[in-house]
């Protein structure tokens, strides 16, 4: 792994877990979008699976910088003994650049946020799934563009740093295509948010794509703009 792409990451990850006000799940965040397992972590650090839930609970005081730069360096550590594929992917994201036709606004959340919560910001009603659920960022989609001009490896860019956010599909007219392509696509998103109708005006078969790959999906008639400033002004 190039070393200066590998510096870039961890200091990216460091310092979003190190200036969060919930270091531990900034921690757990990062973990888990790296799909590591705490035992295999713990093990790494030559620490027992406890210290590692402790941190990420918060019952044990939060890591000092030079614990949280070993934990994230072992992190990465783990990816590329596995090949380096999460890492390639979070490098595609910090060098790629998003056409403004497709993507409208992506942004990314230090700490979790309710899933009610972030319906609330925008209006959005229940369609099916859980509300008790929390996100870590979300992307705002052109969802006709981003269908017709994005690859398969493009389309998994609009998760951003983690796959544990909300993608928002603006203009849709059943909410069909988007699952269809999610369903098609190895990342999934926690949460869906289809932009334009009312639940009534979901195609069908929504419904059940969601539920196969445990998606929430939420409805919005509140127009993109106000959707960006909207969540841009909330203190999340």
């Amino acid at each position: 792994m190039k070393s200066g792409v590998r510096h870039q990451l961890a200091e990216k990850m460091a310092g979003e877990i190190t200036l969060s006000d919930s270091p531990g799940k900034a921690l757990k965040k990062w973990r888990t979008s790296f799909s590591i397992p705490q035992a295999v972590l713990a093990e790494r650090l030559g620490v027992s699976p406890s210290v590692i839930s402790d941190y990420e609970s918060g019952r044990r005081k939060s890591p000092g910088t030079a614990i949280v730069g070993k934990i994230v360096d072992t992190i990465l550590s783990i990816d590329e003994d596995s090949g380096g594929k999460c890492i390639n992917k979070f490098t595609k994201i910090l060098y790629g650049e998003f056409n403004e036709d497709v993507i409208y606004d992506i942004h990314e959340y230090a700490s979790p946020v309710s899933v009610s919560d972030f319906a609330k910001a925008i209006d959005a009603a229940l369609l099916c799934g859980s509300m008790d659920r929390t996100i870590y960022g979300y992307t705002v989609i052109n969802s006709l563009n981003a269908i017709l001009q994005l690859s398969s490896s493009e389309f998994n860019r609009i998760y951003g740093w983690s796959t544990e956010r909300a993608l928002i599909f603006t203009d849709v007219t059943s909410g069909k295509s988007p699952m269809v392509a999610i369903r098609v696509t190895p990342f999934k998103p926690r949460t869906v948010v289809l932009q334009g109708i009312v639940p009534g005006q979901v195609h069908p078969l929504v419904p059940r794509l969601a539920e196969r790959d445990r998606i929430t999906v939420l409805c919005t008639q509140s127009d993109v703009a106000t959707i960006v400033s909207s969540l841009r002004g909330e203190l999340w």
